[in-house]
């Protein structure tokens, strides 16, 4: 039988995914005890409200992210972002700079390529933001040259953010190869034989969103 793993972390009130950005804010706008005015008794609802940058928790960034004319959230087809057959490759530990040697020898045509580094084990400490696993402006012209449908990685960032290029980012969304960042429980997967989901609201003019990735094994 087929099972689903969960590939992604929990959006939470002051959650800090990249420092610089602030925290989601999340509270009631309508509470139950305040909604129960509206009801029948015994009946009460509860609407939320959430303040975020897109950039919060696990995400996936759309063309428009770097480009200004690139494809957004809205535009992307459902098939580059679900139900595409994924493929694990893991860094080895201790390297930042991962590069195309990691791929080379797989059929990545079309697939949902993610690269396990480790690097989740830190989320919400300190050292999440220092000395993250990155790919290299050669990783990313390989993936591109080799038709990867999608791109993701458990770290902080797929790029070195010391590079403000972004090479990566530019390669792959500059090809419409969507991005998913901040991932976790990769170790969880097989290389293959799985099918990966990371699909975002359907939001015009965003170029990044929260998505809850998962793969069914």
């Amino acid at each position: 039988m087929s099972r689903m793993i969960d590939l992604s972390h929990s959006v939470e009130h002051g959650l800090i995914t990249y420092k610089g950005l602030p925290a989601p804010v999340i509270c009631d706008y309508l509470s139950r005890e305040a909604s129960q005015s509206h009801y029948s008794d015994g009946t009460s609802f509860h609407i939320g409200k959430i303040e975020m940058v897109a950039n919060t928790g696990t995400y996936l960034d759309a063309p428009f992210h770097r480009y200004a004319h690139g494809k957004d959230l809205s535009e992307l087809p459902l098939a580059s972002l679900a139900n595409l057959e994924g493929l694990v490759f893991h860094a080895a530990v201790g390297m930042r700079a991962i590069g195309p040697s990691v791929f080379k020898g797989a059929d990545l045509q079309g697939k949902a390529v993610l690269v396990h580094t480790g690097w989740a084990r830190h989320w919400r400490t300190e050292q999440y933001f220092e000395g993250h696993p990155f790919l290299t402006k050669a990783a990313a012209q390989w993936l591109h040259e080799k038709s990867a449908a999608l791109v993701g990685i458990d770290s902080l960032n797929i790029d070195d953010i010391a590079d403000g290029r972004r090479p990566v980012h530019s390669i792959l969304l500059g090809a419409e190869i969507p991005v998913c960042e901040h991932l976790c429980n990769l170790e969880m997967l097989p290389d293959r034989g799985f099918r990966f989901h990371a699909v975002p609201v359907k939001v015009k003019h965003f170029g990044t969103f929260p998505v809850r990735a998962y793969a069914i094994v």
